[in-house]
């Protein structure tokens, strides 16, 4: 079904029109409208050698500087936080006006006097400690009492040598004639091997106390024998005189005097 609608003779007459009226009345909630993503592209990878070529910097670093450039200044005093060592600080040295050298001195002899201090403290706390190690490896008292013998010198004869044992070893004890007193000091010392005089090996010139053990090799030589008189090894040849002095032979040194005191009519060895 079709129409057909005519305006008539006044159609040029009209015209169409619109008209917006502003509305006076404000929304009482603004709708946010919704932005749209933001995408942002990821650099691309510098893997080429072109790529890394091109990140490379072209010309040198240069700083400018002038009166309309601005430049960053650091206070290092200001920004960075530091500990405050006042209270440790001497008093000679808490004033900045004053000079560190014109106190030194008086500083380092407080210095000194406190290092002496404690290293004479801690030398007598070492000595105490390794005295108190030695101690306990060194020989009881009751070994100690053994290691001294007495011996009455009423009891062997002039112009004899009489062996004891002391302390595991052969110990010789000659009552000297005084012609051997005599021969033993008329021997120059110069023409010894091991160079002693007899009064350095005697307390008494009438009695001679020495360790039987030849200074070679450690055999006990023979007494009143030898070439001189005194004692002789019969192992290698050494001739002791009535000194105990190496007169012939390998043997390098005196046989040996041990420690010995006279009391009245006793001999005290050790």
């Amino acid at each position: 079904m079709t129409s057909v609608v005519r305006a008539g003779h006044l159609a040029p007459y009209f015209k169409a029109t619109s008209q917006v009226v502003a509305n006076g009345l404000k929304p009482a909630v603004v709708v946010a409208t919704p932005a749209d993503k933001l995408v942002v592209q990821p650099l691309p990878k510098t893997s080429t050698v072109q790529s890394l070529h091109g990140a490379l910097p072209i010309q040198g670093l240069k700083v400018k500087s002038g009166n309309a450039i601005p430049v960053q200044v650091r206070f290092a005093h200001s920004d960075i936080a530091y500990p405050d060592f006042t209270a440790y600080r001497r008093k000679e040295t808490q004033d900045p006006k004053s000079k560190a050298d014109e106190s030194i001195d008086q500083r380092q002899s407080f210095t000194y006097l406190i290092a002496g201090a404690g290293s004479v403290a801690g030398a007598y706390a070492a000595k105490s400690v390794v005295t108190q190690f030695v101690s306990s490896m060194a020989a009881a008292a009751d070994v100690l009492a053994l290691a001294k013998i007495e011996i009455k010198m009423a009891e062997i004869p002039e112009g004899k040598s009489v062996t004891f044992k002391w302390r595991g070893k052969p110990l010789f004890i000659r009552h000297r004639t005084a012609s051997e007193i005599a021969t033993e000091k008329a021997v120059p010392v110069e023409s010894l091997r091991d160079p002693q005089h007899d009064d350095q090996r005697t307390q008494n010139p009438k009695w001679l106390v020495v360790i039987g053990v030849c200074t070679h090799l450690g055999c006990v030589p023979v007494a009143n024998a030898g070439d001189f008189g005194g004692y002789y090894c019969p192992c290698h040849g050494s001739h002791y005189d009535a000194s105990g002095r190496i007169r012939k032979g390998p043997a390098p040194l005196n046989l040996e005097v041990p420690p010995h005191t006279f009391t009245d009519d006793l001999l005290v060895v050790g």
